[in-house]
Parts: C-alpha cells; structure tokens; sequence
C-alpha cells in the first residue's frame, strides 16, 4: 500500500507491506543517501524489506525529504532522522504490542540507527552497506540492541577491516557477514546478498522476539 505519511517538513510518500504470515514483528527499512539517486524502490532496499516480509515482518518503505513524492529538501541528515522517527511513529502507531527492528542500506543505516535508538519499541538493526568511511558510526559502540550487519568485502564506503573494527568496538550481541568481491552496490551478487539477507533476518528475529 503506497500512501503519504505525516512527516516533520511535510508528507512522506511510504509503502506499507503486510506480511503473509506474520510473526509478531514489524521492519522500517530506510533507503540510501538521497542526493545519489537512493530511493525506498533501491534493488537492495528492496531485497531487504522481501527477506523481512518472508521472515513474517510487515514491512514499511519510505522516501526521505526531497525523494518522490516527499516533501522537503535534503537537510545533511538531521532532518531525515526526523522522517525516520516520523515513519516509526507510524509502525509504533499501528503495531503498538509488536518488536520494531530497523534496516538501512548505506546512508539509511547511519540515519536509521540514529532515529532508532530514541524508539524504545526498536529491538534490533541490520545495516545493508554501511558507509563506515563517509559516516561516523561511533555512537553504535555502546548500543546493547541486536545488531547485524552485511557488506562486500570490497565495499568502497566501508572496507571490510573499518567495519570489522567498527563491530570490535560495539557490545553484544553482533554479527556479520561478509561477501566476497561485492562492491557497496553489491553488483553481479544480488543472489548472495539474498541468502545473507534471509540469515541475517532470522537471526535477528531469534534474538529480538519473545521464545
């Protein structure tokens, strides 16, 4: 379902999927950096919300300011947390007695972590290509949520051995998976970032839900 939520400089146009057999957990998945062409219709945005959607998470996608139909302009991500938060509210609203986990791919995950951890209802992240050279992700060292994250270990934004030196410095639990000779785009490996995707999502869905 494509339709505008209320976002902080105006309407954000999001897409809502429900999951088939759900499972008592819902997803935000946050698309990468705006002013390189990152949108919620991205291929690896979209291979993440389907591996949440197949691990029985209902699924919401959603323009950053300035992207689509959004409102707004692109404001260095300060303002795009808020559209973050603002896309939460929305799950919080509508799924207020389930886990909350959220995704991003690249400039979605620096930004997507950060509204996350003013959510209390968020209990786990996966980040997707995380930028660990453009971006600092320092404030993830004393999160004690669930994380996850999946990169190609030829990553021009994030190299395998600052990702790796990133999650040395976090708190459990962590994890993550490395694919060979996949750039940040994971170009010519979209069938191993799906297998990655499918394994991150059931393991974040074993450490976030209730046994």
């Amino acid at each position: 379902m494509t339709f505008l939520l209320d976002g902080p400089a105006g309407p954000l146009e999001a897409l809502y999927t429900r999951a088939p057999n759900p499972r008592g957990w819902a997803a935000l998945v946050c698309h990468p950096h705006p002013v390189f062409g990152g949108t919620m219709h991205n291929r690896v945005v979209y291979r993440t919300a389907k591996a949440f959607l197949a691990g029985g998470a209902h699924v919401l996608r959603f323009n950053f300011r300035g992207v689509g139909a959004s409102r707004g302009g692109y404001d260095g991500g300060i303002g795009e947390q808020a559209d973050a938060a603002a896309a939460l509210a929305y799950l919080q609203a509508h799924h207020p007695q389930e886990v909350i986990v959220v995704a991003g791919f690249s400039f979605g995950a620096w930004v997507g972590f950060q509204a996350a951890l003013r959510c209390p209802q968020v209990r786990g992240l996966l980040g997707v290509g995380v930028p660990a050279l453009r971006f600092d992700f320092s404030f993830l060292h004393r999160v004690t949520l669930p994380k996850w994250i999946i990169q190609g270990d030829a990553d021009e934004f994030g190299p395998a051995a600052d990702v790796e030196a990133l999650l040395a410095r976090c708190q459990e639990p962590k994890g993550r998976t490395f694919i060979p000779r996949a750039n940040h785009f994971f170009d010519e490996h979209q069938t191993e970032l799906a297998d990655a995707l499918t394994a991150a999502v059931a393991w974040l869905q074993r450490q976030s839900l209730p046994a």
